[in-house]
């Protein structure tokens, strides 16, 4: 009877010392678990993004923006992260809207102006660029289909040491406005009468002298097409596939005239020379 007794007590306390390892090593794995979770708390910053679509031209307010928390590591470029940086203090100018912002979308520095600006041309240049206007018409202006934002390529069509030529004189010019229109999010096609590009002193150069000495006509560029186009001239010769052979000397005929009453008589001689 003892020794029944003994295994008995043997076998419960194995039993028992079993439940305690497999309740340390799930505790041990709870606490794994949770130091897990608070190595991938997310680290949050605010960010501030409109709570009402807003489209171009129109004034950004306070009562429009509303701050939010925003992963700190993936911050949008340009994102305003405090209400001093978008509103600044002492001053009651307010910013413009150049492109259309959807609700919740961030305020990027790229889709407004700087505070008592306007959404004119001017707030669109880069550092260093200058705005020109060019004329064009249904023919020249891709038949209506451009837009702001749009690139072209530029040909130049007109004389150059005698002959009529066309080439491709600026690549890749950005548009910033046609006729009065300076938005970006306009789609409907409309026939322009001038554009207005965006380009560097010296290109500007070349357009205006391109534009007094012969006819510009414009090629739109895809909206993924980040190639530079190679200079490209074409003459009437080359459009009409006519080629220039040279002619190869000849033997050299030497004449006699012999007048004969009112008649001329020419007569081949050996050339003495």
């Amino acid at each position: 009877m003892r020794v029944i007794f003994g295994l008995v007590l043997i076998v419960g306390v194995a039993l028992a010392g079993f439940a305690v390892y497999v309740a340390q090593d799930r505790f041990a794995q709870y606490q794994r678990a949770l130091a897990n979770q608070s190595n991938a708390i997310i680290q949050t910053t605010e960010v501030f993004v409109v709570n009402t679509q807003l489209r171009y031209g129109q004034v950004l307010r306070p009562e429009d923006v509303t701050a939010v928390q925003w992963p700190a590591s993936h911050v949008p470029f340009g994102a305003f992260t405090s209400q001093e940086d978008l509103f600044p203090a002492g001053t009651d100018e307010l910013r413009t809207v150049l492109r259309v912002m959807e609700r919740d979308e961030p305020v990027l520095i790229s889709k407004v102006t700087a505070p008592g600006e306007d959404a004119g041309v001017a707030s669109r240049l880069g550092a260093g660029m200058r705005a020109f206007a060019l004329s064009v018409d249904v023919a020249s202006g891709v038949s209506g289909f451009l837009r702001p934002g749009d690139r072209v390529d530029v040909y130049w069509t007109g004389t150059s040491r005698g002959e009529n030529v066309t080439r491709l004189i600026r690549s890749n010019v950005q548009i910033i406005a046609i006729d009065q229109i300076a938005d970006e999010d306009r789609n409907n096609p409309t026939i322009a009468r001038t554009i207005t590009v965006e380009a560097p002193p010296e290109e500007i150069a070349a357009l205006a002298h391109a534009q007094s000495t012969g006819r510009l006509t414009l090629a739109l560029v895809g909206v993924g097409d980040d190639t530079i186009s190679e200079t490209v001239e074409i003459n009437q010769d080359q459009l009409l596939g006519i080629v220039a052979v040279e002619q190869e000397a000849g033997p050299r005929i030497c004449t006699v005239r012999n007048r004969r009453g009112g008649e001329v008589v020419v007569i081949p001689v050996p050339c003495t020379n």
